[in-house]
């Protein structure tokens, strides 16, 4: 990795991460196209077509000891001499896999919340995790898993999950606008939740609307559907527990499907 890689100097640059399960990483195609849109947002240049990445990728998953692995990759705008200023050319692209298992989703998830000091770009997946980093802390410090953000008294997203909630039946997600990453996993609950004929809707609610919800869910490329229970040591969700695990069995089936031997 070349010191003047402009990540070392600035970050400069995007990712893309999700599970590979029986040698199967699953949604990649969704994945690779979050990916080259968070590299056009930001005027960097692929050193690889779409098809290219994604053969390399599923090169690189068959040479592994195991199957079950997190898949990730990132691109940096690429190699010169610090200055603000672009460098020209394709940039960095690095591959990174790491055996890992996909959570089942029985383990309930407590939360922290904080306020969200990240940019208004955070529908761009890139390498400034720094605000994401710190609150991540500050939730094992406090025996928590994860952070729910807020901007003001309306609730965006998590450190590195996607949040939704379960009210009257319906789920209610973010607007994907710049405020949220557009997850796979919840576009994938969202498909599901239409698939099951439960209502959804896009919309920004309050903290005390998010605290007061049926259910709180999060999801994530290693946490397809998963129950939040507690946020700031305050007991939330449990309401909808039929519901709940209608969502979470399909969106594990379909994972289970998706990755299944051949």
């Amino acid at each position: 990795i070349p010191m003047n890689d402009r990540v070392c100097w600035f970050g400069d640059g995007v990712y893309d991460a999700g599970p590979a399960r029986n040698y199967k990483i699953f949604a990649i195609d969704e994945h690779i196209d979050r990916f080259f849109n968070s590299a056009g947002l930001l005027d960097m240049k692929m050193p690889v077509t779409k098809q290219e990445l994604k053969e390399l990728l599923q090169e690189m998953v068959n040479k592994m000891d195991t199957g079950n692995l997190f898949v990730y990759y990132q691109l940096t705008r690429g190699t010169g001499i610090r200055n603000h200023v672009f460098t020209e050319g394709p940039g960095n692209l690095w591959i990174m896999l790491k055996p890992a298992e996909i959570s089942d989703g029985m383990k309930p998830i407590k939360l922290i919340s904080t306020e969200d000091t990240r940019f208004f770009h955070c529908n761009i997946k890139t390498l400034n995790l720094i605000p994401s980093v710190i609150a991540n802390q500050k939730a094992k410090e406090a025996g928590c898993q994860e952070v729910i953000f807020h901007r003001g008294d309306r609730v965006t997203e998590m450190a590195h999950s996607n949040v939704s909630f379960l009210i009257d039946g319906t789920l209610v997600y973010h607007p994907f606008d710049n405020k949220v990453l557009p997850g796979i996993a919840i576009k994938h609950l969202i498909k599901t939740a239409e698939k099951l004929g439960v209502p959804t809707r896009a919309e920004e609610i309050t903290v005390t609307e998010a605290m007061n919800a049926d259910e709180l869910i999060i999801t994530s490329s290693g946490t397809l559907c998963n129950r939040i229970t507690e946020v700031d040591k305050i007991p939330v969700g449990g309401k909808a527990d039929e519901l709940f695990h209608k969502l979470q069995d399909a969106a594990w089936d379909e994972f289970m499907v998706y990755t299944k031997q051949k």
